[in-house]
């Protein structure tokens, strides 16, 4: 199953994949619209009683993004709430049918943007890459992934809980 926020755009996704042999169903998500994202969580419930793998893969990146002196306040909101808030609400929808699964998973993916070691290395290529929401954004995505691994860590040491993970 392919997330998409625009039907059309993931319809030609699920096509090209399909091209490459792959059976793609789309079900329509947006991670800034609940509706959408509870809808998402129980159409997947629907069809196949169950979720074994979550990729959180969603970002967004603004042009009014840039260093924290210039950056739009609007626009690093925009993306904070997309890149984090909007997976948080995704992963914390998905989390009952990832329970359901003998060993369910969850993948963030971030990019070192993400860093702060490589954030504050002036020998980092990535060191002038100067966008503080969408660097902040994938630093706490990186949060985010290492607190609901430990949470989830701590649940599945307890009897009967499934094997739940989740990895950066």
């Amino acid at each position: 199953m392919l997330g998409a926020r625009a039907a059309a755009r993931g319809q030609q996704a699920a096509q090209a994949l399909a091209s490459d042999g792959l059976d793609v169903e789309v079900v329509e998500i947006d991670l800034n619209d609940e509706k959408t994202i509870a809808s998402a969580a129980q159409a997947i419930d629907d069809r196949q009683g169950r979720l074994d793998i979550l990729v959180n893969n969603a970002g967004i990146v603004d042009a009014q993004d840039g260093p924290p002196s210039l950056a739009g306040v609007d626009a690093a909101r925009r993306v904070m709430e997309t890149n984090v808030v909007g997976t948080l609400a995704v992963t914390q929808s998905m989390l009952p049918l990832l329970r359901k699964s003998r060993a369910g998973r969850i993948v963030n993916r971030a990019t070192t943007l993400g860093s702060l070691s490589i954030n504050g290395d002036p020998s980092s290529p990535c060191y002038e890459a100067r966008l503080i929401g969408y660097n902040a954004s994938r630093a706490a995505l990186n949060m985010l992934t290492v607190q609901l691994a430990a949470e989830l860590r701590r649940q599945r040491a307890t009897p009967r809980a499934p094997a739940l993970s989740a990895t950066p």
